[in-house]
């Protein structure tokens, strides 16, 4: 505006406007925080929310020996040493496995003494036939000429063994009897067979009461004849 304009202006009744305050600078807008809250103590300046020096986060810096937790990221798998860190299963997971554990170990502790026990019998089998064997070296019967085959029942089968007519009848009356040792069928007296018996019972094949129906043993009778091809 020119100087002849404002005079112009000015005689018609217009008032010069007033002249514009300055603008405050931007640190003078507002009071600082520090001053609102009284005065500071000597040092580094607070932040204005934790009161820790500005630029300070109050964090410790965190060195290698430093002793303080690290917490750079998400946890991770594998921070125990020694393996994997992962939820603990529930109890009754734990129990059960402790159950399947236990059961196992019985029925492993079963099988060994199943296995002690056999061999022991084993064992015990081996000694009773070679004392029987030594025990009926010279005691045996047979007679390689007789001609008689006297069958019987032992283990489930039909054997035989010859015999001539005095010996079948002895052996029907119980005064004799037979004794298996190694696949062999020897006849032996009734005493030879009762301690034959007492040594390894399963030895004793066959046994006659004369007491006993004759029923009981169909395979006395001489007539009675088992085919020799037969396969039992």
């Amino acid at each position: 505006m020119t100087d002849s304009l404002r005079d112009q202006l000015l005689g018609l009744g217009f008032k010069a406007p007033a002249p514009a305050a300055p603008k405050p600078r931007r640190d003078e807008r507002r009071p600082r925080q520090d001053e609102r809250r009284g005065p500071r103590p000597a040092g580094r300046k607070p932040d204005d929310r934790t009161g820790a020096p500005r630029g300070d986060t109050g964090k410790q810096p965190q060195g290698r020996n430093s002793g303080a937790p690290r917490n750079d990221g998400p946890s991770r798998p594998h921070a125990r040493k020694g393996g994997p860190q992962g939820k603990r299963p529930p109890r009754d997971d734990i129990d059960l496995a402790k159950a399947f554990a236990i059961r196992a170990q019985r029925e492993k502790e079963e099988r060994i003494e199943a296995e002690r026990v056999k061999q022991e019998e084993a064992r015990l089998r081996r000694e009773a036939r070679a004392r029987l064997e030594a025990f009926l070296a010279d005691k045996s019967l047979n007679r390689p000429e007789a001609d008689i085959a006297r069958h019987f029942e032992y283990g489930g089968k039909i054997k035989r063994i010859h015999v001539d007519e005095a010996q079948l009848k002895a052996l029907n009356a119980g005064e004799l009897g037979v004794v298996q040792l190694n696949g062999r069928y020897l006849l032996v007296t009734a005493a030879v067979l009762e301690e034959a018996g007492s040594i390894f019972a399963p030895s004793v094949a066959l046994r006659i009461d004369p007491d006993a129906p004759a029923s009981d043993d169909p395979y006395s009778d001489p007539k009675y004849q088992v085919p020799d091809d037969l396969v039992w």
